[in-house]
């Protein structure tokens, strides 16, 4: 498979959720900010090599073949990712880019290799699960913290945005993963927050924390 037919492939299971589900062709452009037309000729290429399902004007879903390929090029990328983080120094909001690149080595013996030196991680340094040499992970059961009810406090265990602004804001306000929250008090007017986090009192707007979910733990 070509890069580009990779970065397809992973693309599609993104759109679908993990959960193998029909996504339009436009939905894919959108992702791979590409023109349809570009993205009807590549899914016909897929489906010929028995990587997607494809229906005219339908969309397209992955194949058990196809699934498995995503779910390889996701363990080679969250493995990398955490690499960068716990032995080259990279912060969090630096990594996604270069492990954008590294997903695409072929050599199976080095990502085992990876796997073992990392001590077999679950998950990534966003808190997304890291996919075993099966395919297997564990489904983290967690709730958004705009979600979430005053009163209620739980452990900080992943974001859905992961881009570099995002991230920085979070280091900027002192706010990483495994860090207690507690929903204190929610603004009827605009849905913002008012949180304890680590001990500390803060104001978050309601797109923070629609970014961050929670496991809850009370």
């Amino acid at each position: 498979m070509t890069l580009s037919e990779e970065d397809y492939i992973k693309a599609i299971y993104h759109l679908g959720k993990g959960e193998n589900t029909t996504v339009s062709t436009n939905a894919v452009a959108e992702q791979m900010d590409t023109k349809p037309s570009s993205v009807t000729d590549m899914v016909k290429k897929l489906s010929e090599k028995g990587l997607l399902n494809y229906r005219p004007y339908k969309g397209v879903s992955l194949t058990e073949h196809g699934q498995k390929t995503a779910l390889t090029l996701v363990r080679k990328h969250r493995l990398w990712e955490v690499f960068l983080v716990e032995k080259l120094g990279f912060s969090w909001d630096e990594v996604h880019e270069v492990a954008e690149q590294l997903e695409h080595i072929k050599s199976e013996k080095l990502i085992d290799s990876l796997d073992k030196l990392l001590d077999y991680p679950e998950v990534d340094p966003h808190g997304d699960p890291i996919p075993s040499k099966k395919g297997e992970f564990k489904k983290a059961i967690k709730k958004l913290l705009s979600e979430v009810p005053i009163g209620k406090s739980g452990i900080c265990v992943g974001v859905k945005d992961s881009s570099a602004p995002f991230l920085k804001f979070l280091d900027k306000n002192n706010i990483a993963l495994g860090d207690s929250v507690k929903v204190l008090d929610k603004e009827e007017f605009d849905g913002s927050l008012h949180v304890r986090i680590s001990n500390k009192d803060i104001h978050i707007s309601q797109q923070i924390a629609s970014n961050l979910y929670l496991k809850i733990t009370e």
